[in-house]
């Protein structure tokens, strides 16, 4: 299975700009194509059907992995849960205790399938689409059932409406007592202030605003990073 190979776009050392380990040092692999588009993606060059990438087997993702040094891996896309393949990858990266994985993925594909024993060390980062996105039917709700405190749920939110199916989603899921809850602004389309004004208002306890640590820091327009 390690000489299965994937469509890498890039690899990249940075810090995580959101999730659980927001602010620590991280490993990125991105791989190429996602089944949703969303309004407001970011990476939709990543996506298109003439984007240039790397063919890499399992033991040479891994092998460029661990010449990092960096423990912290984030496996993002595009959608990295529609590779084929994905689980083998997953399961070789987490049979190595000094690697903390984490997956971002978009919430339209089901987790149960790789929440096996052997990967379960796996984190997932999993965004809710709301009605901004244009992809909220997409969402798999069943996902929310496989959750647990070592993933996270991220909806990024575009406006007062974004926000108030938010809040109902975080509590009709008791979100809270199962995982780590954040809400990021999509990017220039709503004041972080006005979220956190909504937090209060609704006492939302145990939700995090996060702003995007990587588009402070860097041009927001900028790869790599």
């Amino acid at each position: 299975m390690i000489r299965m190979k994937y469509r890498v776009a890039e690899i990249f050392s940075s810090i995580n700009g959101e999730g659980p380990r927001a602010g620590e040092v991280a490993v990125f692999v991105r791989f190429v194509g996602c089944n949703l588009q969303c309004t407001y993606c970011d990476t939709r060059w990543a996506n298109e059907a003439d984007v240039s990438y790397r063919e890499m087997t399992g033991a040479e993702l891994y092998k460029q992995v661990q010449a990092t040094g960096i423990k912290n891996v984030t496996l993002t896309g595009g959608e990295p849960l529609i590779q084929p393949g994905i689980a083998a990858l997953t399961d070789l990266m987490c049979q190595d205790p000094a690697l903390s994985v984490e997956i971002e993925t978009n919430g339209s594909v089901s987790l149960k399938p790789f929440c096996t024993e052997a990967n379960r060390r796996l984190g997932f980062t999993m965004d809710y689409k709301l009605a901004s996105s244009g992809m909220e039917d997409k969402m798999v709700l069943a996902n929310f059932e496989v959750l647990t405190c070592r993933d996270a749920v991220k909806f990024v939110v575009g406006d007062q409406n974004d926000l108030a199916r938010a809040c109902e989603i975080i509590s009709t899921y008791g979100l809270i007592k199962k995982t780590a809850v954040f809400i990021s602004p999509v990017f220039a389309k709503i004041a972080p202030s006005e979220i956190v004004k909504f937090m209060i208002v609704h006492q939302m306890n145990g939700v995090r605003l996060q702003l995007q640590l990587h588009k402070v820091i860097w041009n927001p327009e900028k790869r790599g990073v």
